[in-house]
């Protein structure tokens, strides 16, 4: 087992290795030499240089102990936060540190160009608090942004590879609003380890080589980004060390000016040069964008009072408006107590099938509400959309022997419930990204952060800042480019400096004021049918915090089909679920979750995913010894 005190990768990184050097993982002591370290096999890193950084860090999916704990995706990051949480940080100090570490890690799904939502737990006065860092559109932007000449919608491939996609990053200023706040460390210094790694580089493994090589045709549009993350033309092979010597050079940029670089200085300059007149390869032509520099300094990462609903005795806290993540997974939850107390069965008594029928109703159900109410617009009523009156009178709907049709029609949160009140047709769900980072994060006084942050879809807008390394985000298309309902108002339309709507649902669970769960995942709008399903496995199905990250998972978004990962599609339970009406399309993988459980007495159990995306890393700082 390892030792309370291990020799850090923060150490590690801060002196040239000469010698073998020992490697604090949570895991497991390694020990690292310069032969070793080398992916040729024959002594030396790739290209030379520094050996990679914590490329023999294991990917541990559940680990329970003490001192705080950290899991994310990537086993660097999560040691990052570690150190952090180790040296006395808090847990505002390792989330910040850990994420600036995923923009080099996972540059594809986050960094310094994109934006996310921080949910923070105070141990001391019990209390839930968020920040949203969500991207803002451009001031000149109105309902027509993303609409061509004669008022059709552009097509969605057009649209995202472009200027027009991108929106005012908001990830810098969550860091630094976050760390005011609730941190005990400078940004300046949280940001070495994420320098340094993407200085010295890491080892490339299969998740980052296939993501590299599905987007290599987007990236060869784009001349800068080709260069960074197209070496030699082609995908880093497995086992290679990248590195990304730009990325380096803007975290340097941050580190010695602050984000007011991005906001008001010369790194925001260059964003802004690069949206406006993308640089493009001979023969590609993309759509400018209208970002401004006054754009840039009019952004505010924004304190917001967080949406909160009951689930079983437990109060569970997500993010608000511009976020659709905190109200639709509550509606969820809400829907399937009023399911159980109509059935008469509790959701934990039922079949499997029944379970999976009963959230993938509910979701359709919540997925309606969400479409039509939820946008960055005054007047959305986020209190009776997660309030149990609504769920009891949309419950009506339900019926344990067939699939509603879909899509499902929106009702009226209106605050007048009747048995079974008025609902009306509802659009499609349009498209939403599937990439994002989700990040859990507990410190040794129980602080608790849970952070998703995004550039959107996997590569973003493909667009890298030239001479700076880190891809800028799609996320205006998030934005519905037409209203999804004929005749129907649209909340989440484009409009000047609006937050486009988000699906991301970082998550607290508390338990009488005390922290009982932390949980959170990527994956566009099936983040929120997975955080759902995380709550009802652990609450509901008596699944242990890892297992119910690491269940079969099915999403069902009020469209004609649901996404449902194999081990449900080719089961007993998707022939039940097909009997019953449901539409199922086999879906790989869903979401890539995190979660922190707090079992009390300073003892925590982190879980990441064991498999989906690679498989992802759980820490704590003091292992439980078996």
């Amino acid at each position: 087992m390892v030792p309370a005190s291990t020799t850090s990768v923060l150490s590690h990184l801060r002196r040239r290795v000469t010698g073998a050097v020992a490697v604090g993982t949570a895991a497991a002591l390694t020990l690292v030499s310069p032969a070793a370290a080398a992916p040729d096999g024959h002594g030396r890193p790739e290209h030379g240089g520094p050996p990679p950084v914590g490329h023999r860090l294991p990917k541990v999916p559940v680990m329970t102990g003490t001192g705080g704990a950290v899991a994310s995706v990537d086993p660097v990051a999560s040691q990052v936060g570690i150190d952090v949480l180790a040296a006395g940080g808090t847990a505002t100090d390792a989330a910040v540190a850990t994420a600036a570490a995923l923009g080099v890690t996972e540059p594809y799904s986050t960094g310094i160009g994109g934006g996310g939502f921080f949910v923070h737990y105070d141990a001391r006065t019990r209390s839930v608090d968020t920040v949203d860092g969500r991207e803002a559109a451009p001031a000149t932007y109105d309902e027509t942004a993303f609409l061509d000449e004669d008022g059709e919608p552009l097509p969605f491939a057009t649209a995202v590879s472009s200027g027009l996609s991108v929106g005012v990053p908001g990830t810098p200023a969550t860091w630094q609003r976050a760390l005011d706040r609730w941190g005990t460390r400078r940004l300046a210094t949280l940001l070495a380890p994420a320098e340094r790694i993407a200085r010295h580089g890491f080892v490339v493994d299969q998740t980052f080589h296939d993501q590299t090589a599905a987007n290599a045709e987007r990236f060869a549009m784009f001349p800068a980004t080709a260069e960074v993350f197209l070496p030699g033309g082609r995908p880093p092979a497995v086992g290679s060390v990248f590195r990304n010597p730009d990325m380096a050079r803007a975290y340097r940029e941050l580190r010695t000016h602050g984000v007011a670089s991005l906001y008001r200085g010369r790194l925001g300059r260059a964003v802004v040069a690069e949206v406006r007149d993308p640089s493009t390869a001979p023969g590609v032509e993309v759509p400018a964008g209208e970002l401004a520099r006054r754009d840039l300094a009019r952004y505010r990462a924004v304190d917001r009072a967080p949406v909160h609903s009951e689930y079983r005795g437990k109060d569970v806290y997500g993010m608000p408006v511009p976020s659709s993540g905190g109200t639709t997974v509550a509606e969820i939850l809400g829907l399937v107590e009023a399911y159980a107390d109509r059935s008469g069965t509790p959701t934990s008594e039922v079949d499997d099938v029944q379970y999976l029928h009963r959230l993938s109703e509910a979701s359709a159900t919540a997925f309606a509400d969400r479409n039509r109410y939820i946008g960055d617009v005054p007047g959305v009523p986020a209190a009776e959309l997660v309030s149990q009156g609504f769920a009891d009178e949309r419950s009506c709907l339900f019926s344990a022997t067939s699939a509603l049709p879909r899509p499902v029609p929106f009702g009226s949160p209106d605050g007048d419930y009747a048995d079974c009140g008025e609902s009306t047709a509802s659009g499609v769900l349009p498209h939403e990204g599937m990439s994002t980072t989700h990040l859990s994060v507990v410190d040794r006084w129980g602080n608790a952060v849970s952070y998703t942050t995004t550039i959107e879809q996997t590569g973003g807008s493909g667009i890298t800042v030239p001479g700076w390394g880190f891809i800028l985000n799609n996320e205006l298309t998030d934005f519905d480019f037409a209203p999804i309902t004929p005749g129907v108002p649209d909340p989440n339309l484009p409009g000047p400096s609006k937050r486009p709507r988000s699906s991301m649902s970082p998550t607290i669970v508390l338990d009488h004021g005390r922290l009982d769960l932390v949980a959170g995942s990527p994956g566009g709008s099936t983040i929120i049918t997975t955080v759902a399903q995380i709550l009802l496995g652990h609450y509901d199905r008596g699944l242990a915090v890892g297992d119910a990250v690491a269940a079969p998972r099915l999403s069902s978004r009020n469209g004609s089909r649901e996404s449902a990962e194999p081990a449900i599609a080719g089961s007993e339970s998707g022939a039940g679920l097909t009997a019953l009406g449901h539409r199922l399309s086999e879906t790989a993988e869903i979401g890539a979750a995190t979660a922190v459980r707090s079992l009390g007495h300073g003892r925590y159990t982190a879980a990441a995913e064991p498999e989906r995306r690679g498989g992802g890393s759980a820490m704590v700082v003091r292992p439980q010894r078996r």
